[in-house]
């Protein structure tokens, strides 16, 4: 299982509006698996970064899929952010 959430979530994905959600509405960006289920990314990105989550959105882009992550409340996404190497 260890093996699979790391399949699952591929690297962070920052830009500057993506730097924007994390400070103003506690939300986090990811490159994920093109296969990747919500569910899947949710159990994944709990189980890793030892947090709740909230809500996941995913888009399509042509480069892949990228998972945006609302964190609950108590949870920090720049916390959550600096463990995931985004700074």
């Amino acid at each position: 299982m260890m093996e699979l959430r790391h399949r699952i979530i591929l690297h962070a994905y920052v830009t500057e509006k993506s730097m924007d959600e994390m400070e103003r509405q506690n939300k986090l960006e990811f490159v994920v698996d093109r296969r990747a289920s919500r569910a899947e990314v949710k159990s994944a990105v709990e189980k890793t970064y030892q947090c709740k989550v909230a809500k996941i959105t995913i888009k399509i882009v042509r480069t892949g899929k990228i998972a945006t992550v609302k964190l609950a409340k108590g949870f920090s996404a720049e916390d959550i952010g600096s463990r995931a190497g985004v700074f």
